[in-house]
Order: C-alpha cells, then structure tokens, then sequence
C-alpha cells in the first residue's frame, strides 16, 4: 500500500495549479514569465489574487490529501510523512510538465497540515511574520520551512527524516533565490 500511495502522491503533486489555471485563463505560463516559477506567489504577479488564491489552494490540497489517505488506510507516520515527500516531488518536477515545477512551499504546507497541524502552524506564521517584515516570499519560505525542524524532532520524531529531506530539497530549489538575496536583487512585494 505505500508503494502504491507513494505513486499516487507523486501524480497528483505533479498537477501544476498555476500551469493549469494559466492554460484555462490565457495567461502566460509562470515557467516562462514573471520569476519563472509554477507557484502561487508567481500566479499573483502575473494573474491576480484570485488565480493565486486558487493556486495556492490546489497546491496545499495536494500535498494534504495523499497524507490524510496514508492515514486512513493505517500508514505510520513516518511513512504518511515519505508518502507527502512524494506529493512535493511531484510538484518540483511535474510529470505532466516536462518536469519543470514549483518551489514545492505550499504542498509540503499542505503535507505538514497532515503529519502535524502544530508544525504547519508555525510554519504559517513564521512565513507571514518574515514576509510581513521583509515583504520577500522566498525569504519567507526559507525561514519557515527548517523552523519546523526542531518542533517535529520534539513532538513527532518519526516525521523528522522525510521533513528534513523536504527542507533540503526546498532549500535546493530556492538557491537562485538565495544568490538573489545575498546580491540584494531579490523581488520583493
């Protein structure tokens, strides 16, 4: 069964929201305009509140929904957790988009809401308090996500693993961003 989930988790993360909605509104493609990126930040530049909103909600409920299925059918957490790993992958690296993704910030959310509520919680507002002060996403995003580290090491240990593999692919994905933050050239709000 989490073979099976692992699969599964990977297809549907590889449905890219802002992919999609920009196809079914006529907008550009995120991968090619704006910051480059199939996410719901990029979706808000290029194509308003309301496509971002959709995006980010499509983006959160497929990192969500393989980890609620995981646990349905009795996975462990730690497997609930690798089986969320796989929903992010799949939106890092689309199979249905040449494998060209997002950042993958808002389904490991969605992931975390599942494993445990208190992690995505606090991820939440350290992304909102970073962005509130510094009005940067990716800042925001590399801040929150190992914040949640030492909170899943304290309270769901079993977690720890896959979220850390999470964080490092996150961090990973965002090094452009980080060469921008570090030249002072990052996009900001």
């Amino acid at each position: 069964m989490f073979w099976s989930l692992a699969i599964l988790a990977y297809l549907l993360g590889s449905l890219s929201f802002a992919i999609l909605l920009s196809r079914l509104t006529g907008n550009p493609d995120p991968r090619m305009s704006g910051s480059g990126n199939a996410g719901a930040t990029n979706m808000l530049r290029l194509a308003g509140k309301k496509l971002a909103v959709l995006t980010l909600l499509g983006d959160v409920c497929k990192g969500l929904l393989p980890v609620l299925i995981a646990s349905l059918v009795g996975l462990n957490l730690q497997q609930q957790a690798w089986v969320g790993v796989c929903a992010v992958l799949g939106h890092l690296f689309p199979l249905y988009f040449r494998f060209r993704g997002g950042k993958g910030v808002a389904t490991a959310a969605g992931m975390l809401l599942g494993i445990y509520p208190p992690a995505a919680l606090l991820a939440l507002l350290a992304w909102l308090l970073t962005f509130y002060l510094t009005r940067t996403s990716s800042l925001a995003a590399l801040i929150a996500t190992p914040l949640t580290l030492p909170l899943l090491a304290w309270q769901a240990p079993q977690a720890l693993v896959p979220m850390s593999v999470l964080t490092l692919l996150i961090v990973w994905r965002h090094r452009g961003n980080l060469r921008d933050l570090f030249a002072g050239r990052e996009r900001h709000f």
